[in-house]
């Protein structure tokens, strides 16, 4: 009976491109991914220099008047209805 089980290893086929493009498509994916999720998670010291510059240009923006829209030239009035007989 021990004779009879083969227990050679089995052939396995060479993967074609488009399988090693897929498996390294999806492995640098998921690569991203956590890249992405580690962004997320763990925060970035903000330097000193840029936590000052945002003040000084909400000071100047105070200062500014809101411009008055301007009409779109785009838009062309109405025409006028022709009067019924």
């Amino acid at each position: 009976m021990a004779s009879d089980l083969d227990f050679s290893p089995l052939e396995v086929p060479e993967p074609t491109f488009l399988e090693n493009l897929l498996w390294y498509g999806l492995f640098l994916g998921a690569i991203f991914q956590l890249i992405c999720v580690l962004a997320i998670i763990i925060p970035i010291p903000k330097f000193h220099e840029v936590e000052a510059e945002p003040s000084e240009l909400r000071s100047a923006e105070v200062t500014r008047k809101p411009k008055a829209t301007v009409p779109s030239v785009n838009k062309r009035p109405k025409k006028e209805t022709k009067k019924k007989r």
